[in-house]
């Protein structure tokens, strides 16, 4: 595996071929900054609905690129229950993504006992290659890492899929 930067690893999501997929194990990811959307909302404040769709708009764009193109964007995470505040958000946020052309599906941690996960969230393209992230306890990126060998990208394609089955598609899941 090799380093890679946050800006290359997003590259991949304007170059791939077929499917891109996104596994998240997190239940909380780097919220600590105080002017992120989701301190707004932990605030009960409401969205600004000119910024929100300035936030929304480049993803959008980009979706509406690769669901042209015949393209797949599929997203799985996995959660704690009962959610934690920060899901409980993006599970909110999730109608966007659905929205924009994601499939997004959510699996009770729970249910993957018997599952062989990747340690780390990753990001899988065209089943070639596969880009993780490593993070902090308090959820802070540390470093992104890239992989195309065929061994590690086929247990990821291969736990993905298992998780996948058995994940509940947004619209039937209700966080608790």
């Amino acid at each position: 595996m090799e380093p890679i930067s946050e800006e290359a690893r997003d590259q991949f999501l304007t170059t791939f071929q077929r499917e891109a997929v996104h596994l998240e194990m997190r239940d909380v990811y780097a919220t600590d900054i105080e002017k992120t959307r989701f301190q707004t909302w932990l605030r009960g404040q409401l969205f600004d609905p000119h910024a929100e769709a300035e936030w929304w708009r480049p993803w959008f764009e980009l979706m509406t690129r690769t669901t042209q193109a015949g393209k797949t964007l599929r997203r799985l995470r996995i959660v704690s229950e009962p959610v934690t505040d920060y899901i409980r958000f993006e599970w909110l946020d999730a109608a966007q993504l659905v929205q924009a052309g994601e499939d997004v599906r959510w699996l009770p941690r729970r249910h993957t006992s018997t599952l062989l996960l990747p340690g780390n969230d990753f990001w899988m393209f065209d089943r070639h290659t596969v880009a993780f992230t490593y993070f902090s306890g308090n959820g802070h990126v540390l470093s992104h890492e890239v992989t195309t060998d065929p061994d590690i990208v086929a247990g990821c394609a291969a736990a993905f899929e298992q998780a996948w089955r058995i994940a509940i598609p947004h619209n039937q899941y209700t966080p608790c």
